[in-house]
């Protein structure tokens, strides 16, 4: 079949790869010289221990296995390195053991961690008042910014995806993708299932599914250290007790009430604008930090050094870092569907849309790509 796909983000270059090794004749088309969205304002964390427990558990997983096996063809760099979810307070500690009591019930494989242990696994927690964690194996971390630049080069190589940047489009309708470009070969492309994949740009292509979705737009503030000397890595990704109140997985937790109501009513100024702190590191040895979440009206062109203030706040009550100095900060946007991991709208028989993956669109990616053609091919 011939496969057009709308975006050369990372939910576009997994739907590419996945139709692609099946034998199908891809083209990728992206308004931009190269993707610069959501796709590369991540932490590069694939986050399997975030989603929802059952299938999208279970995706997740099948997914990270897709990115190990494609790092490992396309030398790009992909480090299973785990996570540590890090308890500085009681009500934090009592969730992560509430959690780690239900894991194996839930399908997911984890381990309780005393302040010792946490150390032995990462020089980076910080231990005034540390009292444990939770380590799980199955995180990875990627490069986004790098991973998005490599993956199209290669992609053409092996299995001969045809991209072409710089390249709008102005409507999918029938079996055919309409382009800015002026010339009447380039402009009109035939196809036999095209794939929008376009982030946030879905408004302009299929504003009625765009609405009825009920899609939110989300944007964040982050932060960039400085290369680590001496080759000082953190070890794996980390994790506050912030997040807990943000990712599903928790929700069975019954203590997660109790935390959620002392967060609001000490730092309330961390739910105005959706504070939860994480870090990273790159192949490069720089920390990734953040982030933060702000919805729809709520957004601003301008990004706030208050935000910024706070996650470093609160990053230093968890973390300890060798380098502190920030190199890059940045902003991003992603659209959110609140009734799943993505919005799959079927517009036509040939027609597909997949977006609203909020911040998981890393972590689900390359799985719900591998789900949707098992049922296409």
């Amino acid at each position: 079949m011939n496969i057009a796909i709308v975006g050369a983000g990372i939910f576009g270059l997994a739907h590419a790869w996945a139709a692609a090794k099946r034998g199908h004749r891809v083209t990728v088309l992206e308004r931009s010289a190269r993707a610069s969205g959501a796709s590369i304002r991540n932490f590069g964390m694939v986050w399997p221990i975030g989603q929802p427990a059952g299938q999208w558990h279970e995706v997740a997983l099948r997914s990270r296995q897709a990115w190990l096996e494609v790092a490992e063809q396309a030398g790009i760099w992909a480090q299973p390195c785990g996570s540590i979810h890090l308890a500085h307070r009681p009500d934090e500690w009592q969730v992560l053991q509430e959690f780690a009591g239900m894991a194996p019930a839930l399908g997911f494989e984890c381990e309780l961690l005393g302040p010792q242990q946490v150390q032995a696994r990462t020089p980076a927690a910080n231990p005034q008042g540390l009292l444990g964690g939770l380590y799980s194996p199955s995180e990875v971390c990627v490069n986004p910014p790098a991973t998005i630049r490599v993956l199209p080069g290669w992609l053409h190589e092996k299995y001969g995806v045809d991209f072409r940047f710089n390249t709008a489009v102005t409507s999918v309708s029938g079996q055919h993708v309409t382009t800015a470009d002026s010339s009447a070969s380039q402009g009109s492309l035939p196809f036999d299932r095209c794939l929008v994949c376009s982030g946030s740009d879905l408004k302009t292509l299929f504003p009625e599914v765009y609405q009825a979705a009920g899609l939110r737009l989300c944007k964040l503030q982050m932060l960039r250290t400085a290369t680590h000397p001496n080759g000082w890595r953190i070890g794996t990704h980390l994790a506050s007790g912030l997040t807990l109140g943000h990712y599903s997985c928790f929700e069975h937790c019954p203590s997660l009430t109790t935390l959620r109501a002392r967060i609001a009513a000490e730092t309330p100024e961390l739910d105005q604008y959706g504070i939860h702190v994480m870090a990273s590191q790159n192949d490069a040895g720089q920390v990734i930090l953040g982030d933060s979440h702000e919805y729809d009206s709520e957004i601003e062109p301008f990004d706030k050094q208050i935000i910024d203030e706070l996650i470093l706040r609160e990053l230093r009550r968890i973390i300890d870092l060798p380098e502190w100095s920030i190199e890059q900060r940045w902003h991003g946007y992603y659209c959110k569907y609140s009734k799943g991991p993505v919005l799959a709208a079927e517009p036509s028989d040939t027609v597909s849309i997949r977006t609203g993956a909020g911040g998981s669109g890393m972590t689900m990616s390359f799985g719900l790509a591998e789900r949707d053609w098992e049922q296409w091919s």
